[in-house]
């Protein structure tokens, strides 16, 4: 059977015109080769040695600019007083005298640099661990509790973090003269346990660190909020606990302008103020042995900060890095 197109008398099929050959056939267009890794990888190699050697660089000036001073305190302490003004700073002196000075210093005055530091030591060390666990308590409540104002109170705390501690040391000083505070260890003491900022770090420590669901069953099995917090969420927050203690006794160590208002009495002096009278009468009254007990003094001031920071670095860096592997 024939198909319609073949019967006779029937058109043949229409056919488009073929343009003549030309004795050349059209190429096609030729595909971009792929990059080639190492050649990606040898462009991106300059930037990154740049980039590392950036932050190498910065690393070595935060280093130097920690570490110089530290150095100065710690030459300038075994020199005499001929050596302290007659050699560079960064030199040794012709002899060491380190023994000999740390024996004046705590033999000057009646001994009055030893006093200095366990008032310091009060001050720091038991404001800090109360205002540590106040911190911890109120940011537990803040993060946990359900109560009238919470979020307005919080954004009270906010705002006394954002306040200078140097803003609040006249209205401080009004204050304890109104209640007889002024030049009494406890016009010192009172201030360093309100700590904003531990605050709300404590906050962030018990959204991350302790889950809803514990304490939830704890409740369940009859425990008040109160047991619930010291059992259960206290031990869950001792890295950020040991955090805030290490901030607010470094705080409080170094705390100067406060001391310096609210007292008189140079037995109730932290050891900066008293650091900062050996000094100014070193400047003051010509008496050049006041310098070299607070260069002295300075070195001896340090070694607190120092070792408080070593024997808790453990319990910090744990709870600095428990987030990340949560």
């Amino acid at each position: 059977m024939t198909s319609p197109s073949t019967l006779p008398g029937s058109p043949l099929p229409s056919s488009s015109p073929q343009p003549p050959p030309t004795g050349r056939t059209a190429s096609p267009r030729p595909s971009r080769p792929a990059a080639n890794p190492a050649r990606r990888r040898a462009r991106r190699q300059p930037t990154a040695l740049l980039s590392r050697a950036g932050v190498t660089a910065m690393l070595a000036l935060a280093t130097v600019y920690t570490l110089a001073p530290l150095t100065w305190l710690l030459l300038s302490s075994t020199k005499s007083r001929g050596d302290l003004f007659g050699t560079n700073g960064f030199a040794l002196g012709r002899e060491l005298h380190l023994t000999e000075n740390l024996a004046h210093l705590f033999s000057a005055d009646g001994g009055v640099y030893l006093r200095w530091i366990l008032n310091t030591v009060a001050y720091a060390g038991a404001g800090a661990l109360l205002a540590a666990l106040f911190g911890v308590a109120a940011g537990y409540a803040f993060d946990k509790l359900a109560f009238p104002g919470k979020e307005r109170l919080f954004s009270l705390v906010l705002l006394g973090v954002m306040v200078p501690g140097t803003a609040l040391a006249i209205p401080l000083y009004l204050l304890a003269a109104e209640a007889g505070l002024v030049n009494t260890f406890w016009g010192v003491f009172l201030p360093g346990l309100v700590f904003p900022f531990g605050v709300y770090l404590a906050r962030v420590f018990s959204a991350a660190y302790v889950p809803d669901e514990v304490l939830e069953a704890a409740r369940m099995d009859g425990a008040g909020e109160f047991r619930a917090f010291c059992r259960i969420a206290l031990p869950m927050l001792a890295p950020g606990f040991v955090t805030l203690f290490l901030f607010q006794f470094t705080q409080i160590w170094n705390s100067f302008f406060l001391p310096l208002v609210m007292l008189s009495d140079q037995d109730l002096y932290p050891v900066n103020l008293g650091l900062y009278v050996w000094y100014s009468s070193a400047l003051s009254q010509g008496h050049p042995e006041d310098y070299l007990l607070a260069v002295v003094g300075s070195l001896v001031a340090v070694a607190p900060l120092i070792a408080v920071f070593l024997m808790l670095q453990r319990f910090w860096k744990s709870g600095m890095t428990a987030g990340a592997v949560k």
